[in-house]
């Protein structure tokens, strides 16, 4: 692994001053539409809608002061750099995110209202990745790259530890009779979405842990599937395009520090577009809540990887983030998506 246990209880040490702990429910409307007992992860819960903030605060208060007066700089299309704005809003670090050109205007606004400086540049994720390491030697900043850093990634694992607990609790709710179904909810799995795949490493990471046995699947859009055709292929791939609408995903590499780890998946898996806006519509009629294309990708695997586990399972999905911009609610509600 590219980080150790002991630096994810660092960063959940790190991060409880700024975050709490987001909640692990079930829904008895989702259970029976996919088939099994669904845990759902809420990090739309938290300060920016997504658990990228995690990430965000683990950076900077891991950064010696020298560090912090330089100040920040990342490539985002949203999520990552709103983290990271929210974060340098806390601490008094000065923050810059690049975007690419086109991206999401709702997104651009929330890291704008954090107070961070916004750079347009690049046709995509990777290529802004390229303007902000220029503009950090130019500037002297320092690089928060949304993947490859191993206080992100143990930013990231503290969602699973989290989860690993909570699934604790509802197996002792379950044995006390406190569980108004009166069903033991074990957590078989975990199906995480990968754009970078700091959220799939801190889930193996977690569950080595906290929970050995429990089987983590990737998903990936089909749109951007370079890590998942990789995977498959058993070496290092890259895409040409990462076009899908779900931006949180939309990457066209593997990364240093999430590959090899990223082999240990037990299953990996593609959605189409139009699998994750379904996804989308099915947690907003089940849960009442709106989930992005990289929020509800996991959803959109599980249904897919369904059939693979044990009638009665438990799986874990991870909801993650909510920041849709009205017209892309507007497709996918219509049905358009």
């Amino acid at each position: 692994m590219s980080i150790t246990w002991e630096d994810v209880l660092a960063a959940r040490r790190r991060l409880a001053p700024y975050l709490p702990v987001t909640p692990l429910r079930r829904y008895a409307a989702l259970d029976e539409a996919i088939g099994l007992r669904v845990l759902v992860k809420h990090e739309n819960h938290l300060p920016t809608n997504a658990f990228k903030v995690r990430n965000g605060v683990s950076f900077m208060t891991a950064l010696p002061p020298e560090q912090r007066t330089r100040g920040v700089i990342a490539a985002s299309r949203g999520n990552h750099g709103a983290g990271l704005a929210w974060a340098g809003e806390q601490l008094g670090v000065p923050v810059v995110i690049c975007v690419p050109h086109g991206n999401n205007p709702e997104k651009n606004a929330a890291i704008r209202g954090f107070g961070a400086e916004l750079v347009e540049a690049g046709r995509d994720y990777d290529e802004s990745v390229e303007v902000a390491t220029r503009i950090a030697r130019e500037r002297g900043l320092v690089m928060a790259h949304s993947t490859n850093d191993a206080n992100v990634l143990a930013g990231a694992a503290t969602l699973s530890a989290e989860l690993c607990e909570q699934a604790g609790e509802f197996e002792r709710r379950s044995r006390e009779g406190q569980d108004d179904r009166g069903e033991r909810a074990a957590l078989d799995a975990i199906v995480v979405a990968v754009g970078g795949g700091s959220q799939a490493v801190g889930a193996l990471l977690a569950t080595d842990a906290l929970r050995p046995g429990v089987a983590v699947h990737g998903v990936q859009a089909a749109a951007a599937a370079a890590i998942h055709d990789s995977w498959h292929a058993g070496t290092r791939l890259t895409t040409p395009t990462a076009d899908t609408f779900a931006d949180g995903l939309a990457t066209r590499a593997t990364y240093d520090l999430t590959w090899e780890p990223l082999r240990r998946l037990a299953g990996f898996v593609a959605v189409s577009d139009a699998e994750i806006a379904d996804a989308i519509r099915l947690l907003w009629r089940t849960t009442h809540n709106l989930a992005e294309g990289a929020g509800a990708a996991g959803l959109a695997g599980l249904r897919q990887l369904r059939d693979r586990f044990r009638p009665g399972a438990s799986v874990a999905v991870i909801l993650s983030g909510s920041n849709l911009d009205e017209p892309t609610v507007r497709r996918v509600m219509s049905g358009e998506l």
